[in-house]
């Protein structure tokens, strides 16, 4: 009998990873919003020298959920409302429409790892947070992942080692048979240190980034994926 080739796993951030960031959806979230075209000005890693906001999050002086929580008040403001909570930004600005902002070179990489047999998993800091309790219900892409980990409810943030241990125990694989991808290096970086094999995500080259997972995974690219 040939061996069976050792069970492996893509873990996914959601944010920035799987949907596209809200930088780069201001004319949807505008729209969206009533706002006039031009409103909405930080670009955070597409132009990081116009956002010093940004430049303090990747400086670490001060957290990802703090540098939302100052570009949802505001927006808020921009309306003459009071927003306490990145669920409501998010809410409203993508409206009802959730697979409008997935990135379909995402899709592509998803399928092909499930079609490969690898495991799928989410390993999120605020997707229930951010999209609200139902937004896995109203995304039929949730149903292909095994797992979800999500420090909504854990309450245990990327890059704390129990972020990653708690994602490979519900895989039930060991660190160094996952593929974790992210954004933000700071969490690639605890990646690496928890064991994972690991891909930097670039948001301004998300085909390119898939690429690379699924090499990592020697899972045969998709077309989308495929460099022309």
């Amino acid at each position: 009998m040939q061996p069976q080739p050792q069970l492996q796993a893509l873990v996914l951030d959601f944010g920035g990873v799987i949907s596209r960031t809200l930088f780069e959806t201001h004319a949807l979230s505008e729209a969206a919003l009533g706002l006039p075209p031009g409103s909405l000005t930080w670009r955070g890693p597409f132009d990081p020298d116009g956002d010093a906001l940004w430049r303090d999050m990747q400086a670490e002086r001060l957290s990802e959920r703090d540098y939302w929580a100052t570009r949802t008040r505001e927006v808020g403001l921009l309306l003459g409302e009071d927003w306490a909570d990145m669920q409501t930004f998010v809410q409203r600005a993508r409206g009802a429409d959730v697979s409008a902002v997935i990135r379909p070179e995402a899709v592509a990489a998803i399928e092909a790892a499930q079609a490969a047999g690898c495991r799928l998993a989410v390993l999120s800091n605020e997707l229930d947070l951010f999209y609200g309790a139902d937004f896995r219900r109203r995304l039929p892409l949730m149903q292909c992942f095994d797992v979800v980990v999500d420090a909504t409810h854990t309450e245990v943030l990327k890059p704390d080692p129990r972020a990653y241990r708690l994602c490979t125990d519900a895989l039930g694989l060991p660190p160094a048979a996952c593929v974790f991808v992210d954004d933000q290096q700071r969490n690639v970086d605890g990646g690496i240190r928890a064991g994972l094999r690991t891909v930097h995500f670039d948001v301004r080259r998300p085909r390119q980034s898939f690429a690379q997972a699924l090499n990592l995974l020697r899972v045969p690219l998709p077309a989308p994926l495929q460099m022309p």
